[in-house]
């Protein structure tokens, strides 16, 4: 998508009327042009100047609520015509308040050790943190293992809470309270765990067409560059286990824990690429991209961290029939020019338009990429 000279003039002398010069400058810094997409698609700024934004979740009034993990602030963001036009920070010093999820008029928010709820928090919008905005403490009984202690929630069809717990190292055996997928009722009641050998997911949404809860998970460091890859699982009951710490990517044992067979584990539904970092991810339920996008995963990869040469750092669009993976293929890329990054993808939201948000932390922007039909 390239950005004309003169639109970038008109759009800044815009921000500035608006008295919104600071966030539309880091705006204009944002490298949108280096972005490719599939024909017919394009990317906009839909935010900017949102420390660390990382997950997102819907109000019933429209409103977008955004976590951090380093800001440890959750905002509010108002939006008209495919743009941010208010932004409200809702709650400041939170320990990693990753991972958001919303219903019936409550935000709850999960922070390590604790998944707090703001009640009525749309009516609430311009209250100070710490004031009026004091939330319920919904549980506290979650480890306090910063290490893979974010959180990434989200409520499932039947009104479970799906709170991960991810493993307190790089790859060890963990105790009966880590390296798992827990589910519990709104008010913190009913805890029990869902899914075990889950190294570390900060990513999960359930199938519109059957509600089965499909999970990105970070495979493990220090096996080199092209081992283990990154999984996106499939979980259609509870109590099944996806190999952490003896097998990885459904087919390589531990080398530190041998003696366990992979057979054993259900192997992941695909192979996302070796520390890709998958992240956020969401089924694309909209009806504004074309109709073969209906129902197929996007999901945010943010980046390697450990290799030799850099992968990752865009959208990936995974085809599902059936239940099955059929197809992965690059979406969205461009954040990773060369070996430089200057953005991280982080997580998915769909619009009420059917429009993509895609949350990037390191840059503290969301994007809008949404589809024109060929006239």
């Amino acid at each position: 998508m390239k950005i004309s000279p003169a639109f970038k003039l008109l759009h800044l002398s815009f921000c500035v009327f608006a008295g919104l010069a600071a966030a539309c400058a880091q705006a204009q810094s944002l490298a949108l042009d280096k972005i490719r997409l599939p024909p017919g698609f394009q990317i906009t700024v839909f935010a900017s100047n949102i420390p660390n934004a990382r997950g997102m979740a819907w109000g019933d009034k429209g409103t977008l609520f955004v976590g951090s993990r380093g800001a440890g602030n959750v905002y509010a963001l108002k939006h008209r015509d495919g743009k941010a036009t208010q932004v409200h920070t809702l709650a400041t010093g939170l320990d990693m308040p990753t991972g958001l999820a919303f219903s019936k008029g409550a935000l709850y928010v999960g922070a390590v050790d604790r998944i707090l709820r703001y009640d009525d928090i749309e009516a609430r919008l311009e209250s100070k943190p710490g004031g009026a905005l004091r939330p319920v403490v919904v549980s506290d009984k979650f480890p306090g293992d910063t290490h893979h202690g974010w959180k990434y929630l989200r409520f499932s069809p039947d009104g479970w809470l799906y709170v991960p717990v991810g493993a307190p190292c790089n790859v060890c055996e963990p105790d009966e309270r880590h390296g798992l997928i827990a589910r519990i009722r709104p008010d913190g009641s009913g805890y029990e765990v869902y899914a075990r050998g889950v190294r570390n997911s900060v990513g999960f949404d359930f199938d519109p067409i059957t509600g089965e809860l499909w999970f990105t998970d970070n495979g493990r460091d220090m096996m080199g560059d092209d081992i283990p890859s990154d999984e996106l699982n499939r979980a259609p009951k509870a109590g099944m286990h996806f190999g952490f710490p003896y097998c990885h990517q459904g087919d390589t044992p531990d080398p530190a824990y041998r003696g366990r067979s992979c057979a054993e584990f259900t192997p992941p539904a695909a192979k996302l690429g070796p520390h890709v970092a998958a992240l956020g991810m969401r089924f694309y339920t909209g009806t504004q991209f074309p109709a073969e996008y209906r129902n197929n995963i996007f999901v945010a990869e943010h980046g390697s961290w450990n290799r030799d040469s850099k992968i990752g750092y865009r959208v990936k669009r995974v085809i599902v029939e059936g239940g099955k993976v059929v197809r992965q293929e690059v979406f969205a890329e461009g954040w990773l020019q060369g070996q430089s990054a200057w953005g991280r993808p982080a997580d998915i939201e769909i619009m009420a338009d059917g429009s993509l948000l895609v949350a990037d932390d390191q840059a503290g922007a969301i994007y809008r990429i949404s589809y024109r039909k060929k006239e």
